[in-house]
């Protein structure tokens, strides 16, 4: 399993990519850095941890063409520019790293989506995270609120009890972007599941009516498509309490996207899979068969909606017989559906009736 790696095994995992193009050009070659092909034709079921993860496939990135040989110029200031900060103990987002790139010359980044992806293909060559390269995201983490106590570490060195109904408001408790043992420890809880939800909408009607208490649980905002600290945090709360996982989503073919990234892993992640997704994570979302069976309000599928079914099909995370006969059933009535529309029947009907039968058939 990925693991945090200290200050200097970062530092001499990071020069092994230096290493391989300097072995290259010593030769009279040109240097090359060799990642694992990142698509879903490389991705496999890995039965040990339950989740998708990168098979086999390698490609090569040389400085035969202009652009490649860019990419690896970048990838020797990144890695220059990540050991300056580990030694000064410093941080930066992601977005600093793309303006900080200005300053490189002929290896500046272009687009803050190439300076995002250099990052993951550091990690994975690297098998370290990017948590470990003191990089960090631009946004924090999801919102929780439910009666569960953890001590988080503040900017002063000092442990801050927490509790994440007592002692937060409304919106609850908010992630930070490093959700490890040295930032954040988990203490006690008395809940019996937690419960992601995707609309801060959704989110804050849960908690007005109360939902967390009178079910005890603790509800988790996921902020759209969840933020890795998010999903690491999940999976935390799943294995260190031992807690069940149920993921409320939209009935669409992005939100069954997040669900799989909560469960399986994001193809853009599948190398840190086992670190971050949750296998027993049980889907209790806007499904086909609700919009029929609750006569929910529901819009037309879009080129692009219809585009992503058509992919998830062939996509390994929705082999799944289950997962097939939905989004077929979804192409075949051409319409979603948004969490919101329970509100048709009433601002407690998703507390009071939706929520507690799909609960029911999860085994809650």
């Amino acid at each position: 399993m990925s693991r945090r790696h200290s200050p200097e095994e970062t530092k001499i995992a990071l020069h092994g990519v230096v290493e391989e193009m300097y072995k290259r050009m010593m030769k009279g070659e040109p240097p090359t850095m060799t990642l694992p092909v990142r698509s879903k034709t490389n991705i496999g079921f890995d039965k040990k941890y339950g989740v998708f993860k990168y098979g086999k496939k390698k490609t090569i990135r040389d400085a035969t063409s202009l652009g490649s040989a860019k990419q690896l110029l970048r990838a020797l200031h990144v890695v220059e520019f990540i050991e300056e900060m580990i030694d000064a103990g410093k941080s930066s987002t992601l977005r600093e790293m793309y303006y900080i790139s200005e300053a490189w010359g002929l290896g500046h980044f272009n687009s803050q989506n190439e300076s995002n992806n250099l990052a993951e293909d550091l990690e994975i060559v690297t098998k370290c995270l990017r948590e470990d390269f003191k990089l960090r995201p631009e946004e924090d983490g999801a919102r929780i609120i439910g009666n569960v106590t953890i001590n988080e570490l503040n900017r002063r060195g000092e442990w801050m009890r927490i509790n994440a109904r007592d002692d937060v408001g409304d919106s609850g408790y908010g992630l930070p972007y490093n959700v490890e043992n040295e930032k954040i420890q988990f203490l006690e809880h008395d809940v019996k599941f937690i419960m992601a939800i995707e609309t801060g909408g959704m989110f804050d009607r849960l908690v007005e009516n109360g939902f967390d208490e009178e079910w005890d649980c603790a509800l988790l905002h996921l902020k759209g498509q969840p933020a890795r600290s998010t999903r690491r945090f999940l999976k935390r709360m799943n294995e260190e309490w031992d807690l069940p996982v149920v993921v409320f989503l939209d009935g669409d073919p992005w939100s069954f996207r997040i669900y799989a990234s909560i469960a399986y892993g994001a193809i853009k992640t599948a190398h840190i899979s086992e670190y971050l997704a949750t296998p027993s994570a049980a889907y209790i979302g806007i499904t086909p068969d609700d919009i029929l069976a609750y006569d929910l309000p529901s819009d037309d599928l879009s080129k692009n909606d219809i585009q992503a079914l058509k992919a998830e099909l062939t996509d390994p995370r929705f082999a799944d017989g289950m997962w097939q006969d939905r989004i077929n059933l979804m192409l075949e009535m051409g319409v979603k559906s948004e969490q919101q529309s329970l509100a048709k029947y009433g601002l407690d009907y998703v507390t009071d009736t939706y929520l507690p039968e799909k609960m029911a058939e999860a085994g809650l």
